[in-house]
């Protein structure tokens, strides 16, 4: 089966409420390299848009190449060097490439703390993580508590972790029932987690002052790592892809951090 390049977009920012988080969001979400007219059969799913996951995207015949961190962060100024050669690949190849960076983020469904969530067992799951008018992560309660230790080793066995580690900061309660998840860089957030009344933090990687904030904030935060909080919104959007006839397939370059 093969659809059109543009109807293919058009159902993917449809899905994903793409221009709610135009105003907020530094990546240029949706097309980002592609022609105005072409058809589709096979699409790449992957985190990252990478020399690698390019060059694999090409190997494996994808018309489309799906990330959720993508090229564009908020204009390109100049095409030269690693932009310059991702760019140039896709173009010398015929590969489009589609990215959801917030909206990924943030899809109740979809998304990347919903994927979190569903690893942990959270139930009654609501929004989380305000940035402007829209929120990127997920907030719910876990059917059986967890203790700190326990919360980080769920994590490192269910995720992506690859050659990285999971990072504990057990300086909040002891049980653990409400979890609050913002993946990716999160640890913004954790002021907003304590106002909520969380008793844990999920995030991926963590700032120079994560630790003394959640120590002083009494705060459980967990730094799962940035890619393996990440892999689940390209993989739910894999899913939906092959739902709609398409041939697919996912890249998965984990990188332990």
């Amino acid at each position: 089966m093969t659809i059109p390049l543009t109807e293919l977009t058009s159902r993917l920012d449809d899905r994903l409420e793409t221009d709610a988080y135009a105003d907020v969001d530094p990546s240029a979400n949706g097309l980002q390299v592609g022609p105005d007219e072409r058809s589709v059969e096979r699409v790449a799913f992957a985190v990252d848009a990478a020399a690698e996951t390019i060059e694999t995207a090409v190997e494996r015949d994808a018309d489309v190449l799906v990330t959720h961190h993508g090229l564009s962060w908020g204009g390109i100024e100049r095409v030269t060097d690693r932009t310059y050669d991702r760019i140039a690949a896709l173009i010398r190849n015929d590969v489009a490439l589609y990215v959801s960076h917030l909206p990924l983020d943030g899809h109740p469904e979809l998304g990347n703390a919903a994927g979190v969530a569903d690893v942990l067992g959270l139930d009654g799951c609501e929004p989380f993580g305000e940035l402007g008018s829209v929120t990127i992560g997920q907030r719910g309660r876990a059917a059986e508590r967890y203790d700190p230790e326990r919360l980080g080793e769920v994590l490192a066995t269910e995720l992506d972790v690859g050659p990285g580690d999971v990072r504990v900061l057990d300086f909040g309660p002891e049980r653990i029932e409400d979890v609050a998840i913002v993946t990716g860089a999160g640890t913004d957030h954790l002021d907003e987690a304590l106002t909520v009344g969380a008793d844990a933090l999920v995030t991926g990687e963590g700032k120079g002052r994560t630790y003394h904030d959640a120590k002083e904030a009494g705060m459980n935060v967990v730094l799962a790592g940035h890619y393996a909080t990440e892999t689940f919104g390209v993989r739910s959007l894999q899913e939906a892809v092959e739902g709609w006839g398409l041939e697919t397939t996912f890249i998965d370059r984990p990188t332990g951090l």
